[in-house]
């Protein structure tokens, strides 16, 4: 059973690199926003490939906002947060439990 432990483990970790890249991208993409990038720069195009399959659903559920404040990358990093906190660490008392 310590494989399947391990194997969890190392689940949890993997998800952890990728959720946190994940937030610096969209924490990222937001600040660049402020300032209207080049579409056509390789570093704008690259964030926003990353980030808009996660951003794209929470823009179709959030209201719209007359002032043209887009709240989808808050929203976002909040779930991120959560899933840091309650799927990666569920994941890894699960792996200790089992070893």
């Amino acid at each position: 059973m310590f494989v399947l432990g391990n194997l969890l483990a190392a689940l949890a970790q993997v998800l952890s690199i990728v959720l946190t890249v994940l937030s610096w991208a969209i924490l990222i993409r937001a600040v660049i926003s402020w300032v209207n990038p080049d579409p056509y720069n390789p570093i704008v195009q690259i964030l926003h490939r990353m980030t808009e399959p996660f951003l794209e659903p929470l823009r179709r559920v959030l209201p719209t906002w007359r002032i043209g404040l887009d709240l989808s990358p808050l929203i976002a990093f909040l779930l991120i947060v959560f899933l840091q906190k309650f799927l990666i660490a569920t994941l890894m008392d699960l792996s200790l439990r089992i070893r």
